[in-house]
């Protein structure tokens, strides 16, 4: 049965030393690589993509404790097989050390009321649960439980943990292909690497696709080649959930690459992966537009306009063309000069406005046309604009409260920097708006 398991099924590590990667959390000397070594784990989540290590991991430390292990899947497993092995946990007869070590594959899957009863087990120490998850466990698992779990992420493979484990599989003559007459071209051996992207199982599975399809050369050995390695591994999944962790990693990316001023290169490759991933172009469009008001605003306001208008554009065409318009979009924002003047402005009013007490409008700016307003004063002493230099009537326009306060500060960037020249101008308070910036 062992011999027609899947290569990569054949091929997962059974000691510490042989497990490949996430030398951060076990390499020699760390945490977890004491705990398991000492049998003292605790309870654990391990939390990362696919075919990084972490249902291998949790099968090596079935061989490595001395405790009952018990591995049971999300998928099938239900509140009744969850009570049974903590019953069995707690009974001396059938388990002397009061202990079971339970292994929870796609822990995310757990719906609330499983999760519920497995937390007064774990809390009292009769179940170590270890629970394997692609998805972010903050969102998915219950906090209760969580607290008294340790969280690991595990990482893509690094290319260089991809090409040992092939070249591990080829001399391996008991789990592997050491028995054949194999031969890994270097080239094709990086191209697997390279577009397995992290993913042991992911390299595997084309390593044992390429065997299994290339006849032996006239000597008898199965050479496999740059081209067949292309054949067997074409294009890279790439890791990207609408819905997760790597989804909101990425537009982040994104933002913070646009926010700065020399990075329309970054702004292009992280533009790229959310076209190639299948992301929206309304989703995208979206955010470059708000990265457009609130990191460019006005030190260049042609920015908005663009973004609105590849927002407009895509909607109408959508893919492929759309990526030439979100990426011109994309690469406005990120050339303009920035200012968060606008953004931090009205931030500051809202904060006053929720926050202090609410102030009156002055007399002189009410209203003037309704019934019975002229009689009360209101509009009074109203200076009209137009009929001062340059527009500037000086006047009281905040209430009583916030007449003193700044909320603009302007920028010397871009248009801002025009703007900010004409308000010192016009009312010679720029060195006091500095003071607050």
């Amino acid at each position: 049965m062992e011999q027609q398991m899947p290569l990569a099924a054949r091929m997962r590590p059974e000691t510490l030393d042989e497990f490949v990667g996430q030398e951060h959390i076990i390499g020699h000397n760390r945490l977890l690589y004491r705990a398991i070594k000492g049998d003292r784990l605790s309870s654990v989540v391990f939390y990362g993509p696919p075919g990084t290590g972490k249902t291998t991991l949790a099968r090596i430390i079935s061989l490595e404790t001395q405790y009952r292990f018990v591995q049971l899947n999300a998928v099938s497993a239900g509140v009744k097989e969850i009570r049974e092995v903590a019953s069995e946990a707690q009974n001396l007869l059938l388990n002397p050390k009061g202990k079971i070590i339970l292994f929870f594959d796609e822990i995310h899957r757990l719906n609330k009321g499983q999760q519920d009863v497995l937390l007064p087990y774990v809390e009292n120490g009769s179940i170590i649960l270890i629970g394997a998850t692609t998805e972010n466990p903050y969102f998915e698992v219950n906090k209760a439980l969580l607290s008294r779990s340790t969280i690991f992420r595990f990482e893509p493979l690094e290319d260089a943990d991809i090409l040992s484990l092939l070249d591990r599989t080829l001399k391996d003559k008991e789990k592997g292909l050491g028995s054949y007459p194999i031969k890994l071209e270097q080239e094709a051996a990086n191209h697997i690497a390279m577009l397995s992207d992290g993913d042991a199982r992911v390299a595997l599975n084309a390593l044992e696709l390429a065997y299994l399809t290339t006849d032996p050369n006239d000597e008898g050995i199965i050479v496999i080649n740059l081209e067949t390695a292309m054949e067997c591994i074409q294009q890279k999944t790439l890791k990207y959930d609408k819905d997760g962790d790597n989804h909101y990693d990425i537009i982040s990316a994104f933002i913070k690459s646009m926010r700065n001023y020399t990075e329309p290169d970054a702004v292009l490759y992280w533009l790229a992966r959310m076209i190639e991933s299948g992301e929206k172009p309304e989703f995208i469009a979206r955010r470059i537009m708000i990265c457009a008001a609130e990191d460019v605003g006005l030190a260049n306001p042609a920015a908005l306009q663009v973004a609105v208008a590849a927002s407009q554009a895509v909607e109408r065409i959508g893919w492929p063309e759309s990526r030439i318009i979100l990426a011109e979009a994309a690469l406005m924002v990120a050339c303009s000069p920035k200012s968060n003047a606008c953004c931090v402005g009205i931030d500051m009013a809202l904060e006053d406005v929720r926050k202090e007490r609410s102030g009156q409008v002055p007399i002189h700016l009410r209203d003037a046309h309704y019934k019975g307003a002229k009689e009360l004063g209101h509009g009074k002493g109203y200076k009209y604009s137009h009929d001062f230099p340059m527009g500037n009537a000086e006047q009281q326009y905040l209430p009583d409260e916030f007449k003193d306060k700044k909320y603009y500060l302007p920028m010397n960037s871009g248009h801002e920097g025009k703007i900010r020249q004409r308000i010192a101008q016009l009312k010679g308070d720029l060195e006091e708006r500095d003071r607050l910036r």
